[in-house]
C-alpha cells in the first residue's frame, strides 16, 4: 500500500522538504514573533504592546544616541527610529516579493534560495555587530535585509515545493510551506523567553538564531536537484527532469508526471514568464486573480492580528498571572504547528475547498463569540475563560484552514508561465495588506474596540461565501484542468475570463 510515508521516504523527498523549510517560511515565521511577542507591563499605549526584543531596542537607541551626541534624544526620534525598525522588515518584505520573478527566473528555483541565504547571513553578521559598533543604522539596515530574504524566501520556498511535488500528494508537500512557518512562530517565541534569550544582554543574538538555519540550508540545497517542472517546461530538459524525480521520490519512470508538464508545456507554446503587468492584463486567469484578492484580504483583515495584540489582555482577565502569560502563548504556537500538521494530513483526502471555506466560517463564527464574550466578561468569572478557549480555536481553524491550504491553492491555480509573476502579485497582496493594517488597525481598535471584531466577522464570512459558490476544487487535478475550471466559472450567466459562454462546473 503506497502510504504518505511510503511516498516522502523512496526518496530524498523528506529531507528536502525539511532543509527547504528551515531556509524558506521558518524564517519568516521566525521574525514575525521574536520581534512582537509582547511583554508585560512594556505598554506604549491603549492599543500597542512592546515585545521584550523592541523594549531591550529601544533601550540601545536611547544609550546609542547619548553615547554618541552625549544628550537625551527627543522621544518623538526614538519613536520614529523604533516605528522605522519594525516597519523596515515589512518594506524587505515587499521588495523581496517583488523580485521573485526576475531572481527565480534568472537563477532557477535552486540557486535563489542559495543566494537567498547569503542575504540572511549578511543581515545577521550586521545585526549581531550592531551593538558592539553602538550602532541604530545597522539594525535599520539588518531588519530591511532580513525582511527581503523572508519575502523572497516565502515565495520561492512555495514555488519550489509546487514544482517538485507529484500530483498525488502536491496539496501535503507545498502545505509544508505553512507547516513552517508556524513552527518559525513557535521559535521565535520560544527563544525569546527570558530564560532562553530574552535578556537585554542578548537581544542581538536573538535575532540571528535563525539564520543557523540559513547556513544549513546553504550547505546542503545544492546536493538536492532543481524543481522538475522546471527543467522540463521552462528548460526543455526532459533526462534532467527525470532525474530530478528520481532523486526525491525513488526510482521510476514517471511517465504520467513528464506527460502532463509536457502538455502544459505545449499549452503555453513556449511562451516565456510573464510579467505582472501581463499578467493583470490577461483576461484567461480573472477568476484566478480575484480569488487571490479575496483570499489574501480576507485572511489579512479575519482578525489574527486582533487576537495578537488582545491575547495579552484576554489572558490577564482571566486570572493567568503575568509572568505566565508568554507561555500560554507558547501554547496557542503549538496549536498552530499541530493543526497545520493535521491539515497536511488531511487536505488530499477533504480537499483544499471545503478546508477553506468551513475555516473561514468557523473564523467568522468564533470572531462574533469572541465580541459578546468581551463585552459580557463583567457578568461572570467564567467568561474571559472561555474568550480564551475561544482564541485557541480561533487559531486552530485559522491554521488548519486559511493558513494551511494558501500555499497550496496559490501554486495550484496558475500555470507555470504565469506562476513566477502570480507570486509576485500575491507577495505584494500579502506584504501591502500587513502594512496598511498596522497603520489602520491601532486607529481601528480605537475607535471601535472589541466591536472591530464584528468587521473581521463579516470578512471571514465574506471569503467563506466566495469560497463556497466559486472556487473550484483543486485536488487530485493537473494544473490544466484547474485552469480551464476557472474559465468555466460565470457571473449572472456571463464568463467574466472568457469570450464565449460557458457552463460552470461548480
Amino acid at each position: 500500500m503506497e502510504t504518505l510515508l511510503w511516498h516522502l521516504t523512496r526518496g530524498n523527498a523528506l529531507v528536502f522538504i525539511i532543509i527547504l523549510g528551515i531556509g524558506g517560511s521558518f524564517q519568516n515565521g521566525f521574525h514575525v514573533t521574536v520581534i512582537s511577542s509582547p511583554s508585560p507591563g512594556c505598554r506604549l499605549s491603549v492599543s500597542t504592546t512592546m515585545s521584550v526584543c523592541l523594549q531591550y531596542i529601544w533601550s540601545f537607541i536611547n544609550s546609542s544616541w547619548i553615547g554618541r551626541y552625549e544628550e537625551t534624544p527627543p522621544p518623538q526620534t526614538v519613536k520614529l527610529l523604533w516605528s522605522a525598525i519594525v516597519s523596515l522588515y515589512a518594506v524587505g518584505g515587499l521588495l523581496g516579493s517583488m523580485s521573485v520573478r526576475c531572481i527565480a527566473g534568472r537563477f532557477g528555483r535552486k540557486r535563489a534560495m542559495i543566494w537567498n541565504n547569503v542575504v540572511n547571513i549578511v543581515a545577521a553578521v550586521i545585526m549581531f555587530t550592531s551593538r558592539g559598533a553602538n550602532s541604530f543604522e545597522m539594525i535599520l539596515i539588518a531588519r530591511f535585509l532580513f525582511g527581503f530574504n523572508a519575502g523572497l524566501g516565502v515565495n520561492i520556498h512555495a514555488i519550489y515545493l509546487g514544482e517538485s511535488s507529484p500530483k498525488k500528494i502536491r496539496g501535503m508537500v507545498t502545505l509544508t510551506s505553512a507547516t513552517f512557518l508556524s513552527i518559525g512562530k513557535l521559535s521565535g517565541q520560544f527563544v525569546g523567553l527570558r530564560e532562553i534569550l530574552g535578556r537585554e544582554d542578548s537581544w542581538n543574538i536573538l535575532l540571528c538564531v535563525s539564520t543557523c538555519f540559513s547556513v544549513v540550508q546553504l550547505l546542503t540545497l545544492p546536493f538536492f536537484p532543481e524543481a522538475p517542472r522546471y527543467l522540463l517546461i521552462e528548460k526543455g530538459n526532459a533526462e534532467a527532469c527525470k532525474k530530478a524525480l528520481q532523486s526525491l521520490w525513488g526510482r521510476g519512470e514517471y511517465k504520467l508526471e513528464m506527460t502532463e508538464m509536457v502538455v502544459e508545456q505545449a499549452a503555453i507554446k513556449g511562451e516565456t514568464s510573464k510579467t505582472l503587468l501581463e499578467l493583470l492584463r490577461d483576461r484567461s486567469v480573472r477568476w484566478q486573480l480575484i480569488t487571490m484578492v479575496v483570499v489574501y484580504g480576507c485572511i489579512q483583515f479575519s482578525g489574527i492580528t486582533a487576537i495578537s495584540v488582545f491575547s495579552f489582555d484576554i489572558f490577564k482577565e482571566a486570572g493567568i498571572p503575568l509572568d505566565k502569560i508568554r507561555y500560554v502563548t507558547l501554547g496557542v504556537g503549538v496549536s498552530e504547528v499541530l493543526t497545520s500538521i493535521t491539515c497536511g494530513l488531511l487536505i488530499e483526502s477533504v480537499g483544499r475547498r471545503a478546508l477553506l471555506w468551513g475555516g473561514f466560517g468557523a473564523m467568522s463564527a468564533i470572531m462574533i463569540l469572541i465580541t459578546i464574550t468581551l463585552n459580557l466578561k463583567d457578568y461572570s468569572f467564567w467568561i474571559p475563560y472561555s474568550t480564551v478557549g475561544l482564541i485557541f480555536l480561533f487559531v486552530i481553524f485559522y491554521g488548519g484552514g486559511p493558513a494551511g491550504v494558501l500555499p497550496s491553492l496559490t501554486h495550484e491555480i496558475f500555470i507555470q508561465s504565469c506562476r513566477p509573476a502570480a507570486f509576485v502579485f500575491t507577495g505584494i497582496l500579502r506584504w501591502l495588506g500587513f502594512s496598511v493594517l498596522g497603520l489602520v488597525f491601532p486607529f481601528l481598535i480605537e475607535l471601535l474596540k472589541s466591536v472591530s471584531f464584528v468587521l473581521f466577522a463579516c470578512m471571514g464570512l465574506l471569503a467563506s461565501f466566495y469560497i463556497f459558490f466559486y472556487l473550484p476544487e483543486t485536488k487530485g487535478k493537473t494544473l490544466l484542468e484547474i485552469s480551464e475550471e476557472f474559465k468555466n466559472i460565470t457571473l449572472c450567466e456571463n464568463p467574466l475570463s472568457v469570450d464565449k459562454t460557458l457552463e460552470t462546473r461548480l
